[in-house]
């Protein structure tokens, strides 16, 4: 089967061109088209002719024969009325005599071949045949001309008849055999000049319908023609190109339609894998520079040490040694939590290290994060309350926040994987913003008119959390759509810019060109926080606060898809054990702060 596709791919037709084959097949239609009909035509006019002859024959028979004599009289080239022949065979003498005889142009004489002993030769009575015709010229006055010759030569519908004659008395005798015939000249020439003009027909219509087929065939292909010089722009490269849209309810339309959603999708894909690629070659950049810094430590301090050890003065080298010890540990606690991170973040690209199976409140969660701020920064003031809507302008809707306690808002998550989000949102705000300026944690429970793939693969820009908004107050008149959480975490310290809030999420982002790390951190704390949020099918977002400084979004949906009954059962018993998770992810955050106080020094 194999070979005969390949065959029928490769043979004579292959580098034809569709329009080509298109307009030759409605030729060829066309054509087979019209000679049917033609010969349907001319097949039905010429039967319908023989049974005309057939009729007249026989219904004026006897008519024909009792006027031979007069009929006879006025036989002649010029009266075309004189048609038939008439032939009578006498069985008493047994002699046959022409009655009737029909006279052409120029003397011709036509008769039928007709036997003379008035025999019908395997033929019945008063049922009509055909027999050829005997042409006679030797009466002639001049050379007959072709047309008087075609017609004499025609054949001739007989029909063989008793002869019933009448004696003194009244009495009928059998007395022999009548032939009366009739030429088929006029019917045959007939059907030919309606198969002429059919041939005539056929061929006017099959050259306008092959003009009027290609030129529709064209303008039916044009639409296919820019496909094709789309695509030939997408081959060179610009994967921008989009084909133009046609009418729906056509098949251009619905393929134009299924190639750019195609064409969208192999676009997306690509600035995808651009993207990733791009993202991977700064990825393993940083994260070599960011691992060679704390092994430069280690190396240099090693070989420090092992000079000071050598040195004169035994106790003041034991203690340079010591100081030396000191950096190396915290070059190596560093450079562990470097490669923790690291490895969290492999793990969470290939979707493990996460189970969304348990059901934590993400308000005591949040009043975790803001008694460990407190015991951080004493002097801080932390402000909590309640996320609301405002729907003042309802083109350009605005989250709000009620001062006041934490409300309790239970979501399905993963209850470590949370801690470690809003631990590292609040260890940003207690290391890049002064220890007494003011901070909003707010928390609340907004209705979203989207779904949630459509909410996790939104972009961490404005743009997006107007299109969230917006989404939201479509949510209050509807009321079709999924419930989410919402989360705010807003400082008032430096801030970001606004072109460099959504790089806050890239890994080991950080707007100093020098990649000097004053502050502490290993840069992938919220490149970890937005991969825990989109494996949770959330959203996450930075932005500007009120009065300025940087207010951080976290959106999740209150249950996921997958999570049954039994998940959530067994989540609940086991909320004693995500507590103690959540206590060891808090003095795991003071254990790396300490590092990281200790890496500054």
């Amino acid at each position: 089967m194999g070979n005969a596709a390949a065959r029928r791919e490769n043979g004579p037709l292959a580098h034809v061109s569709l329009s080509a084959k298109l307009v030759a097949s409605i030729i060829v239609l066309l054509s087979v088209g019209t000679v049917c009909i033609s010969l349907a035509i001319t097949q039905l006019v010429n039967n319908y002719m023989m049974q005309r002859t057939d009729s007249q024959l026989l219904q004026q028979a006897e008519l024909v024969f009792k006027n031979t004599v007069l009929l006879n009289d006025k036989a002649n080239a010029s009266n075309l009325m004189i048609s038939y022949y008439v032939q009578a065979y006498d069985a008493n003498t047994q002699t046959s005599t022409v009655l009737l005889q029909p006279v052409y142009k120029d003397g011709v004489v036509s008769r039928p071949r007709l036997p003379m002993d008035g025999d019908l030769a395997g033929h019945e009575l008063a049922k009509p045949y055909t027999t050829p015709a005997i042409v006679d010229t030797s009466h002639a006055t001049r050379t007959p001309d072709h047309s008087t010759m075609t017609m004499a030569e025609y054949p001739w519908r007989v029909v063989a008849l008793r002869w019933i004659s009448e004696d003194a008395n009244g009495n009928q005798h059998d007395r022999g055999i009548i032939y009366i015939g009739l030429s088929l000249g006029n019917q045959i020439d007939m059907v030919d000049n309606l198969t002429k003009f059919c041939v005539m027909v056929s061929i006017a219509v099959v050259m306008l319908g092959g003009v009027v087929s290609a030129l529709l065939v064209q303008r039916t292909l044009e639409p296919l023609k820019r496909i094709e010089k789309t695509a030939a722009k997408i081959a060179n490269g610009d994967l921008s190109q989009r084909i133009p849209s046609a009418p729906e309810g056509t098949e251009i339309g619905s393929l134009s339609r299924s190639l750019n959603l195609m064409l969208a999708q192999i676009e997306r894909s690509f600035r995808q894998q651009q993207a990733a690629t791009d993202k991977m070659k700064r990825f393993v950049s940083d994260a070599s520079h960011e691992l060679r810094t704390p092994l430069a430590a280690i190396h240099g301090y090693a070989e420090l040490y092992k000079m000071q050890r050598g040195s004169g003065d035994a106790a003041d080298a034991l203690a340079r040694a010591d100081d030396s010890i000191d950096h190396i540990e915290a070059s190596s606690a560093r450079m562990t939590v470097l490669v923790e991170d690291l490895l969290s973040l492999a793990r969470l690209d290939e979707g493990r290290g996460i189970s969304i199976t348990q059901r934590v409140d993400i308000g005591a969660v949040l009043a975790d994060s803001a008694s460990d701020l407190h015991a951080l920064d004493p002097e801080r003031q932390i402000r909590t309350g309640v996320v609301g809507l405002d729907m003042a302008d309802p083109a350009h809707p605005t989250l709000t926040m009620t001062e006041g306690a934490l409300p309790k808002v239970t979501i399905v998550a993963d209850g470590a994987r949370l801690q470690q989000v809003v631990t590292n949102i609040v260890g940003n705000i207690h290391r890049y913003t002064p220890q007494d300026s003011p901070v909003e944690l707010s928390l609340g429970v907004l209705g979203l008119a989207m779904e949630a793939d459509e909410l996790a693969q939104l972009p961490p820009d404005d743009e997006s959390m107007a299109h969230v908004l917006r989404a939201a107050g479509e949510y209050t008149t509807t009321d079709r759509g999924m419930t989410v959480a919402v989360a705010r975490f807003a400082d008032h310290g430096p801030g970001v810019p606004a072109e460099a809030r959504s790089k806050i999420f890239e890994r080991f982002y950080t707007a100093d060109s020098s990649r000097a790390r004053l502050k502490g951190g290993t840069g992938l704390g919220m490149a970890i926080a937005q991969s825990v949020v989109n494996a949770h099918h959330g959203f996450i977002c930075a932005g500007e606060s009120d009065g300025g400084g940087l207010t951080l979004t976290l959106i999740l949906p209150l249950t996921q898809g997958g999570v049954t009954e039994s998940d959530e059962r067994r989540s609940d018993a086991a909320q004693p054990k995500d507590a103690k998770r959540r206590g060891e992810a808090r003095k795991e955050t003071k254990r790396r702060r300490s590092t990281d106080a200790q890496s500054v020094q």
